[in-house]
Parts: structure tokens; C-alpha cells; sequence
């Protein structure tokens, strides 16, 4: 198969509301960058995006937080942000930002395309409103007490002490974090994306085509939305802060920054086309090149779905992969920034890399531990002792050990030069060892071309292991003192150090992609340019010319030491910020509820429960409480019209599973036939829940 003309390789836009940690370096950033390395030694043409995101509701309340303006704070986390990616080496060919007026032209373009071609629709809904602010609340500003931990540090999407994911209307006693008023349901209308019209396309091409080559978390949770039911989407908001909408009617709206962010590649590019004097349409056009996203699991669904649509829509080409990393924990727990359960990016560079005995060996030491333990196919950990171990008894005493001793040795045993390679003396372990280097380059090819940067980076690792095996075997250092009596065992030494400086020569460049900082020493130490790092030169013996002068041998890596571990791991638990205790709820008497009159085991028999999985869930016009549900019952799909519509969102409810009176006779409500009737439970706040399976089962299951 012919390779692509180029490639355009882009990590999610981390949001300019703070600093990043390393789970954000593991997920989405130092993946897309070893593919990148890799993609630029096989001299392709390639082009690495990646920006700030600087719009959206996170912004201005971190301005809040801080006593500023969302401008101070994009401009401040910005450049914090820019210089920790290149102070950990990262290689984006551009760093943009959404802030730039080229990225408001790109997106206000796209949505009017859209919008021109009838893409879009137009949804009327009520949505919490300060009548003191005289604004709209986005679920951030909105802040009330945890219906399920009864903590007051919950928001409008999330639980502060628990967790817990929420909504705005879930809320016990929800006010407006501007004005610290209750707020009041208000009217609004919005431009919504209709992404149900694109669950065909989204099957064939997701589903059919992608199957294999895509890891199987990211086609499965893509399974899981469509077979769900896609909604309709927002696709903008009532904000000050934001690209406005360019419409007319649109006074006081901007663009939803799920919208706007992702565009943040195409305008990337197109910087970075200005800037180098070059094309940028055939990277965002041209179906001869390979888009690749690098993300978290948390972006799939904007990236795998959401984005696609806009893009087909709009023409563009289509991502050819999205390797999506799983999440990356720390010390047994799950990163947290309101809990100060994290390492920043910025702590290990001013712990490690700044320190006197730091510099870009302990920035290639956290990148090799990163990679090692990459949450690629499920969530990893990050341990400070896994980093330890890591580094001394890998990067230390196997990679770092081979190239000291077949540098050590040459100089004491060939003069500090390239010894010439007799090849009429070749054994059989002299064979193997060349054997390897051949069969390892073209392995980690194969690994790095399938985005497993985790097996590529131990075969490297590995390599370099046979290499201290192969040299243990040989024992040049005993040869040479039987040099008085057989002055023709030069040769064999000759051939032993020529073979581990070859292999040396080819380690350089196979660790490149990951370690760039201990390739450039490497090359530093053979005195030769970055040319030999070209992928083409993998594999092969003839990397060193004989009689070539090495410079002296240099340590690539230190150890870290005990003392070192143990105070990131008191300095970790002395800053966690330890959630509250959940809040007192008092309990109030409730009278128990008289009990219906008795029946016997005959009356229950002729109730016939199902269970259900909810498709899809609307409001019915006209009445508040009233929801229209279509529920696949397994054998068949039945309408049923529930009155829950108070406590809970259509787009909340959908693939949901409940329990189904499956033979009520059908009732008229607001002119639409219910066919059925859902068991709900109604706690003592008044709240209504489902009655539902401990866990996932098949639609049709009887209940008895």
C-alpha cells in the first residue's frame, strides 16, 4: 500500500486555565509526539498542531478565582503552558491559540457554512437566568448542595466532594455563583448541530471501516453513542466570553467552545502555512493525507464523532485514526486538581530538570517512564517508586550501562577509535547480535506505524539488553590479556567492539522518537550529524567508518536516589486538600404512606415487567411534565409517556435502562398513545429515581 503525500498529527488543545499535569503529558502529547519524531526520521511530510484552547466557561471563572480578566488568564497559561511543552521537548511545528483572530475567522467561517447550507436547526429551551446579572448561567455558575453527598461544593456538572457527575436542575437550593441569588428559568433559543441525520455515515465509516485498525475502547465507546441514540447538540451559548456568533440575531451569543476548539487545528495550520510560506489546504482538503488525533478518552466523543460530522459537512478530510489513551493515575488515586492530587508538568521540571544534577536527561528520564507505563488500552498509574525503578534499573543499568562500557572499552582496548570489522571471524554470536539489530529496527517500525509506542520503546530497551549480553558473552577486557601470547585475538576484540558500536550507532537512532535529548548526546559522543538519525540508516552495520575517532564516553543518565522519592511523595500527600465532610442533612418524619389495599399472588402474577433500554426522550409540547419515551423492550419498540420531565433532561435519560408494566392497557395523554408504563422510586426530597438492573442487561428481560 502507497504511503500518504503528508501527514497532519494534532493533540488536543489543553484548556488556558491552568497548568497541565502528567497525565495530560502521557494522554495526548507525548504519543502524538514520538509518532511525529518517527513520522519527520522517515523524511516525511509532516505537521504537528496543537494550541491553547482560550474560550469556554472555565476561563473566566479561573479569572474569578484569581481577581482578573479571561485575557490576563489566556495570556498567563499560555505562555506557561508553551514553555513547559518545550521544556520537556515537545516538537510542535506550531503552538497556536485560540484567542488569535485567525482562529474567530476559521470558526465564525465554519458555522457559517454550516448554517447557510441548512446543517443546523434552531431549538427554543429554558435555561437557568441571574436576573441580577442579567445573564444566563452556563453550569459552572450555578452552585447548590449534592443530592447525593449533600456537600455545598456542587455545581452545575459536578459534585466538588464526591464527584458525582450533574445537572443544573439536580441541584438542592441551586443560586448563581454571580449574583449568590436564586436563579429563574428563562427562555432561550440556540443553534443546535442535528448529529442523529449522520448515524448512518457514522456506522459505515466508524463501525464497518475502522473496526480493526482503531483501538477497540475508542470504536467501543463510539458503539456505545450511536447505538444510544445521537442527539441533537448545541452548538452555541449565552456567554460574554467566546467568538461571537455571526449572525444578526445572535446578540449576546457565542459559539459553544466544543464547536470552536477543534477548528483550533484548522487554524493552526493555517499559521503555520503563513509563517512558512506554504500551502495549508491540502492538509485540511487533500484525501492523500493522514489526519491523526491524539487524545484522552475523554475526547472521543468530540473527535470521533461530533468533529467528523462538522468536517464531512464542511469537506474536509476525515481523521484516518484516533489513538486515545486511557487515564493516568497517581499513587493510587485519580488525578485531581481541586484536590491538589497531581504533578504538575512545571513541579517535576523545577524538581528535576532545572536542578543542578538535572538538565534533558531527567526530561528523556520522565518521557522513557511515561511511555513505559502509557495508558494506552486501559488506565495506568504513576508511581514514584515505578520511576525510580525505572530509571536506575532500565534507563541506568541497561541502556545507559552499554553505551558506557562499549565506550569505555574502545578507548582502552582500539585506541578511542572505530576498530575495523573481520569478517572471515564472524561466530555465531557475532551473527545473532547483527541478526538482532536488523530484526529490531524492523519491529520497531511495525510498532510505532500502530501507534503501540509502549512494545516499540521495549524493543528498543530490549535491544540494548542483548547488547549487554552479547558483550558479558564475548568478554573482550579477558581477551586482551592473552594478547602477549596470541597477539591475533586483536581481531576478535576488533569484531566485538565494532559490532556494539554499530549497535550503539543504531540504538541512537531507534531511541530518538522517544528519548530526542539522549540520541543528540549519543551522536555528540560518535561525533557524527543528525543525518545518521534518518530511519533509513535503522537496521543497517556501516554507521561507523573504521579508524573514526570517538569522543570520550559520557553518563546519559543519573540515578535517583531514595531520598529524592521519598520527599515527592511526602510533598504529594502534605499539599492534598482533603474533601469536606459531607454536610449534616436533617432528617425530617416522614408518615409512612398508606398502604394500597391488599391483593393476592393471582393480581401480581398478571403484571407482566419488562425491562427496557430508553432510545430516545423528548418533550412533550404543551405539558411540563410530561416526557415522550421510545423504549426498545427487545421484541419490540413501544412509545410511553412518562411525567418525569421535572426531574430529569431528555439528553440525560437516553440509553438508560428501566422497568416496564409491558401489558397496562394503552392510554391517550396529550394526544400521544402510552404504551406502557416505567417504575420510578420517590425519595423523601420529593426527587423521583428509576427502578432499574444493578447492571446492563438485554432488553426484554422479564422482571419477577
Amino acid at each position: 500500500m502507497s504511503l500518504p503525500k503528508r501527514y497532519l498529527i494534532t493533540s488536543a488543545l489543553p484548556y488556558a486555565n491552568g497548568l497541565k499535569h502528567v497525565g495530560h503529558l502521557a494522554g495526548a502529547y507525548i504519543p502524538a509526539d514520538i509518532y511525529v519524531r518517527y513520522l519527520r526520521a522517515q523524511k516525511r511530510d509532516v505537521v504537528f498542531v496543537c494550541g491553547s484552547d482560550e474560550h469556554g466557561t472555565a476561563i473566566p471563572i479561573q479569572a474569578t478565582k484569581e481577581g482578573t480578566t479571561p485575557r490576563a488568564i489566556i495570556d498567563k497559561y499560555h505562555e506557561a503552558m508553551k514553555q513547559d511543552f518545550d521544556d520537556l521537548s515537545m516538537s510542535f511545528d506550531i503552538y497556536h491559540r485560540t484567542s488569535e483572530p485567525i482562529h474567530h475567522e476559521t470558526a465564525q467561517e465554519f458555522f457559517t457554512y454550516l448554517h447557510d447550507r441548512g446543517e443546523l436547526e434552531t431549538k427554543e429551551t429554558e435555561q437557568y437566568f441571574d436576573e441580577e446579572a442579567k445573564t444566563f448561567l452556563a453550569d459552572r455558575y450555578i452552585k447548590g448542595t449534592c443530592p447525593n453527598c449533600g456537600s455545598d461544593r456542587a455545581f452545575g456538572d459536578q459534585c466538588e466532594n464526591c464527584g458525582r457527575t450533574l445537572s443544573p436542575d439536580e441541584l438542592i437550593n441551586p443560586v448563581s455563583t454571580l449574583s449568590g441569588k436564586a436563579p429563574v428559568k428563562k427562555k432561550t433559543s440556540h443553534w443546535y448541530l442535528p448529529l442523529g441525520k449522520h448515524e448512518e455515515f457514522l456506522r459505515e465509516w466508524i463501525l464497518k471501516e475502522h473496526k480493526d485498525d482503531w483501538r477497540a475502547t475508542v470504536v467501543g465507546q463510539c458503539k456505545s453513542w450511536i447505538e444510544g441514540g445521537l442527539q441533537s447538540r448545541a452548538v452555541t451559548r449565552d456567554l460574554e466570553w467566546g467568538i461571537k456568533v455571526p449572525l444578526k440575531d445572535a446578540e449576546g451569543k457565542v459559539l459553544y467552545v466544543w464547536f470552536d476548539a477543534p477548528i483550533g487545528y484548522v487554524s493552526a495550520t493555517k499559521q503555520w502555512a503563513i509563517d512558512n510560506d506554504k500551502d495549508w489546504e491540502p492538509y485540511w482538503y487533500d484525501k492523500d493525507t493522514k489526519l491523526v488525533h491524539f487524545i484522552g478518552k475523554d475526547n472521543i466523543v468530540f473527535h470521533c464523532i461530533i468533529f467528523p460530522i462538522m468536517l464531512k459537512l464542511h469537506g474536509n478530510i476525515l481523521p484516518t485514526n484516533v489513538p486515545a489513551n486511557e487515564f493516568l493515575n497517581l499513587e493510587g488515586d485519580k488525578m485531581s486538581t481541586s484536590r491538589n492530587w497531581k504533578l504538575d508538568m512545571r513541579d517535576y521540571i523545577n524538581d528535576f530538570v532545572k536542578k543542578e544534577n538535572g538538565g534533558t536527561q531527567c526530561v528523556d528520564m520522565l518521557r522513557y517512564y511515561l511511555t513505559q507505563i502509557a495508558p494506552e488500552t486501559k488506565d495506568s498509574e504513576f508511581m514514584w517508586k515505578g520511576f525510580q525503578d525505572a530509571v536506575n534499573s532500565e534507563l541506568v543499568s541497561i541502556f545507559g550501562n552499554f553505551i558506557n562500557r562499549t565506550w569505555v572499552l574502545m578507548h582502552k582496548l582500539c585506541g578511542g577509535k572505530v576498530p575495523k570489522l573481520h569478517e572471515e571471524l564472524l561466530d555465531d554470536d557475532d551473527k545473532e547480535i547483527i541478526n538482532s539489530i536488523k530484526q529490531s529496527a524492523v519491529t520497531v517500525e511495525r510498532l510505532l506505524e500502530e501507534y503501540k509506542f509502549r512494545e516499540a520503546l521495549f524493543e528498543v530497551i530490549d535491544l540494548s539488553r542483548k547488547g549487554n549480553q552479547y558483550m558479558q558473552k564475548k568478554e573482550p577486557w579477558i581477551v586482551a590479556k592473552k594478547l602477549a601470547e596470541n597477539p591475533e585475538a586483536q581481531k576478535s576484540i576488533d569484531n566485538t567492539m565494532h559490532l556494539c558500536l554499530q549497535l550503539s550507532a543504531n540504538l541512537a537512532i531507534l531511541i530518538n522518537p522517544f528519548l530526542p535529548n539522549t540520541a543528540k548526546k549519543m551522536l555528540y559522543m560518535m561525533k557524527v550529524v543528525e543525518r545518521m538519525l534518518e530511519w533509513e540508516n535503522a537496521g543497517t552495520l556501516n554507521l561507523l567508518r573504521p579508524g573514526y575517532a570517538m569522543r570520550a564516553p559520557e553518563l546519559l543518565f543519573r540515578k535517583i536516589e531514595d531520598d529524592e522519592i521519598k520527599y515527592q511523595v511526602e510533598k504529594l500527600k502534605s499539599g492534598l486538600v482533603k474533601p469536606e465532610a459531607p454536610a449534616k442533612v436533617e432528617e425530617t418524619k416522614h408518615e409512612a404512606a398508606a398502604l394500597k389495599p391488599e391483593i393476592v399472588y393471582d393480581d401480581f402474577a398478571k403484571i407482566d415487567l419488562k425491562v427496557g433500554t430508553i432510545l430516545t426522550a423528548e418533550k412533550v409540547e404543551k405539558a411540563d411534565k410530561l416526557l415522550k419515551l421510545s423504549i426498545d423492550l427487545g421484541f419490540e419498540t413501544r412509545t410511553i409517556v412518562s411525567g418525569i420531565a421535572l426531574h430529569f433532561k431528555p439528553e440525560e435519560i437516553v440509553g438508560k435502562q428501566v422497568v416496564v408494566v409491558a401489558n397496562l392497557a394503552p392510554r391517550k395523554m396529550r394526544g400521544i398513545e402510552s404504551n406502557g408504563m416505567i417504575l420510578m422510586a420517590e425519595d423523601k426530597e420529593g426527587k423521583l429515581h428509576f427502578v432499574k438492573p444493578e447492571s446492563v442487561i438485554n432488553a426484554g428481560a422479564g422482571v419477577s
